[in-house]
Protein backbone atom coordinates (compact mmCIF):
# COMPACT_ATOMS: atom_id res chain seq x y z
CA UNK A 1 0.00 0.00 0.00
CA UNK A 2 1.58 3.36 -0.94
CA UNK A 3 1.13 6.58 1.41
CA UNK A 4 0.06 10.03 -0.80
CA UNK A 5 1.58 13.14 -0.13
CA UNK A 6 1.23 14.95 2.72
CA UNK A 7 2.25 19.27 2.85
CA UNK A 8 3.46 20.46 5.62
CA UNK A 9 1.16 23.22 7.81
CA UNK A 10 0.56 26.24 5.79
CA UNK A 11 1.30 27.85 8.98
CA UNK A 12 5.14 27.02 8.43
CA UNK A 13 5.69 28.46 5.22
CA UNK A 14 8.17 31.27 4.36
CA UNK A 15 8.57 33.28 1.14
CA UNK A 16 12.58 33.90 0.79
CA UNK A 17 14.00 36.20 -2.10
CA UNK A 18 17.62 35.98 -2.91
CA UNK A 19 19.79 37.10 -5.55
CA UNK A 20 21.69 33.70 -6.27
CA UNK A 21 20.78 30.53 -7.72
CA UNK A 22 19.92 28.58 -5.23
CA UNK A 23 21.67 25.09 -5.43
CA UNK A 24 19.22 21.87 -7.11
CA UNK A 25 19.74 19.88 -3.98
CA UNK A 26 18.39 21.88 -1.29
CA UNK A 27 14.62 21.15 -2.67
CA UNK A 28 12.93 18.56 -3.53
CA UNK A 29 11.33 19.41 -7.10
CA UNK A 30 8.58 17.58 -8.60
CA UNK A 31 7.54 19.64 -11.79
CA UNK A 32 9.72 22.12 -13.60
CA UNK A 33 10.28 23.85 -16.75
CA UNK A 34 12.41 26.78 -18.20
CA UNK A 35 11.88 29.94 -20.24
CA UNK A 36 15.17 31.07 -22.66
CA UNK A 37 15.02 34.73 -24.36
CA UNK A 38 17.83 36.45 -25.40
CA UNK A 39 17.65 38.63 -22.27
CA UNK A 40 16.70 36.64 -19.40
CA UNK A 41 16.57 32.91 -18.46
CA UNK A 42 13.34 31.98 -16.45
CA UNK A 43 13.56 28.91 -14.64
CA UNK A 44 10.07 27.61 -12.56
CA UNK A 45 9.59 24.74 -10.46
CA UNK A 46 7.34 22.88 -8.38
CA UNK A 47 8.55 21.64 -5.02
CA UNK A 48 6.95 19.98 -1.80
CA UNK A 49 5.95 23.03 -0.03
CA UNK A 50 5.72 25.38 -2.73
CA UNK A 51 7.90 26.89 -5.79
CA UNK A 52 10.96 27.67 -6.64
CA UNK A 53 10.92 30.79 -9.30
CA UNK A 54 14.87 31.72 -10.62
CA UNK A 55 15.46 34.69 -13.16
CA UNK A 56 19.21 34.97 -14.68
CA UNK A 57 19.55 38.07 -16.87
CA UNK A 58 23.15 38.66 -17.77
CA UNK A 59 23.86 41.07 -15.01
CA UNK A 60 21.71 39.83 -11.80
CA UNK A 61 20.31 36.63 -10.72
CA UNK A 62 16.92 36.02 -8.72
CA UNK A 63 15.59 33.64 -6.54
CA UNK A 64 12.43 33.39 -5.35
CA UNK A 65 11.47 30.42 -3.09
CA UNK A 66 8.03 29.30 -1.08
CA UNK A 67 9.29 26.56 0.88
CA UNK A 68 8.87 25.54 4.72
CA UNK A 69 10.38 27.76 7.84
CA UNK A 70 12.93 24.68 8.52
CA UNK A 71 14.27 24.48 4.98
CA UNK A 72 17.64 25.11 4.31
CA UNK A 73 18.51 27.81 1.95
CA UNK A 74 21.83 30.02 1.65
CA UNK A 75 22.39 33.12 3.72
CA UNK A 76 24.47 34.84 1.46
CA UNK A 77 22.90 37.40 -0.94
CA UNK A 78 19.64 36.94 0.62
CA UNK A 79 17.29 39.82 0.56
CA UNK A 80 14.42 38.71 2.93
CA UNK A 81 12.59 35.80 4.12
CA UNK A 82 9.04 36.54 5.23
CA UNK A 83 6.66 34.34 6.74
CA UNK A 84 3.16 33.95 4.70
CA UNK A 85 0.82 35.07 6.97
CA UNK A 86 -2.32 36.98 5.37
CA UNK A 87 -1.88 38.93 2.67
CA UNK A 88 1.29 40.94 2.41
CA UNK A 89 3.14 42.96 -0.67
CA UNK A 90 7.03 43.49 -1.39
CA UNK A 91 8.97 45.26 -3.47
CA UNK A 92 12.66 45.84 -4.51
CA UNK A 93 14.81 47.41 -7.31
CA UNK A 94 17.76 45.31 -7.25
CA UNK A 95 21.49 46.66 -8.36
CA UNK A 96 21.59 44.95 -12.31
CA UNK A 97 18.31 46.90 -12.39
CA UNK A 98 15.83 44.17 -12.22
CA UNK A 99 12.59 45.36 -10.66
CA UNK A 100 10.81 42.92 -8.56
CA UNK A 101 7.33 43.00 -7.06
CA UNK A 102 5.40 40.32 -5.18
CA UNK A 103 1.83 40.09 -3.55
CA UNK A 104 1.27 36.90 -1.93
CA UNK A 105 -1.94 35.76 0.57
CA UNK A 106 -2.55 32.42 3.04
CA UNK A 107 -6.67 32.09 2.67
CA UNK A 108 -7.76 29.56 5.03
CA UNK A 109 -11.67 28.87 4.10
CA UNK A 110 -14.09 26.61 5.42
CA UNK A 111 -14.07 22.66 4.17
CA UNK A 112 -17.10 23.55 1.98
CA UNK A 113 -15.65 26.48 0.03
CA UNK A 114 -11.92 25.02 0.19
CA UNK A 115 -13.45 22.01 -1.53
CA UNK A 116 -15.31 24.04 -4.60
CA UNK A 117 -11.80 25.91 -4.85
CA UNK A 118 -9.96 22.64 -4.77
CA UNK A 119 -12.01 21.87 -7.95
CA UNK A 120 -11.18 25.13 -9.39
CA UNK A 121 -7.60 24.71 -9.16
CA UNK A 122 -7.78 21.17 -10.15
CA UNK A 123 -9.24 22.43 -13.52
CA UNK A 124 -6.76 25.59 -13.84
CA UNK A 125 -3.95 23.03 -12.97
CA UNK A 126 -4.19 21.14 -16.39
CA UNK A 127 -3.97 24.87 -18.27
CA UNK A 128 -1.19 26.20 -16.41
CA UNK A 129 1.90 26.66 -17.48
CA UNK A 130 3.39 24.26 -14.95
CA UNK A 131 1.26 21.88 -12.57
CA UNK A 132 1.11 19.25 -10.24
CA UNK A 133 -1.54 16.90 -8.38
CA UNK A 134 0.13 15.27 -5.89
CA UNK A 135 -1.16 11.41 -4.64
CA UNK A 136 -3.85 11.98 -1.74
CA UNK A 137 -2.71 11.09 1.59
CA UNK A 138 -5.95 8.62 1.38
CA UNK A 139 -8.89 7.40 -0.73
CA UNK A 140 -11.40 10.08 0.58
CA UNK A 141 -8.87 12.90 1.16
CA UNK A 142 -8.39 15.99 -1.64
CA UNK A 143 -5.01 15.95 -3.43
CA UNK A 144 -2.46 18.90 -2.89
CA UNK A 145 -2.61 20.95 -5.85
CA UNK A 146 0.34 23.66 -6.95
CA UNK A 147 0.44 25.06 -10.39
CA UNK A 148 2.27 28.53 -12.05
CA UNK A 149 0.89 30.25 -14.43
CA UNK A 150 3.40 32.66 -16.54
CA UNK A 151 2.49 35.77 -18.57
CA UNK A 152 5.46 37.15 -20.86
CA UNK A 153 5.73 40.59 -22.00
CA UNK A 154 8.10 42.88 -23.70
CA UNK A 155 10.17 43.97 -20.64
CA UNK A 156 8.32 42.09 -17.81
CA UNK A 157 7.21 38.85 -16.79
CA UNK A 158 4.25 38.24 -14.10
CA UNK A 159 3.92 34.41 -12.82
CA UNK A 160 0.87 33.30 -10.38
CA UNK A 161 0.74 30.34 -8.18
CA UNK A 162 -1.62 28.66 -6.62
CA UNK A 163 -1.17 25.94 -3.76
CA UNK A 164 -3.36 24.22 -1.91
CA UNK A 165 -3.17 22.15 1.70
CA UNK A 166 -5.73 20.59 1.92
CA UNK A 167 -4.89 19.21 5.45
CA UNK A 168 -5.37 22.74 6.47
CA UNK A 169 -8.20 23.81 4.03
CA UNK A 170 -5.86 26.85 2.66
CA UNK A 171 -4.40 28.06 -0.46
CA UNK A 172 -1.27 30.19 -0.83
CA UNK A 173 -1.35 32.71 -3.67
CA UNK A 174 1.50 34.64 -4.97
CA UNK A 175 1.53 37.06 -7.55
CA UNK A 176 5.07 38.08 -8.65
CA UNK A 177 5.90 40.71 -11.28
CA UNK A 178 9.70 41.11 -13.06
CA UNK A 179 10.49 44.46 -14.78
CA UNK A 180 13.64 43.64 -17.05
CA UNK A 181 16.07 46.55 -17.16
CA UNK A 182 16.06 48.29 -20.75
CA UNK A 183 18.38 46.49 -23.41
CA UNK A 184 21.62 49.04 -24.02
Amino acid sequence: MTVGFVRPDVSELKLSILGRSVHPELLVVYERTSVVRDDFQLYLAICEAGHLLELRTPHQTLSEIVAPNGQSLPHRERFFDKKLRGSRDESLRLPGGVGYQVSFQVERLNPEVYLQLHEECSVDCRKATLGRMFDPPNRLAPAAVSYLQLDLFPRSLLVHAFHTFPENCAVVKTQTLIELPKAK
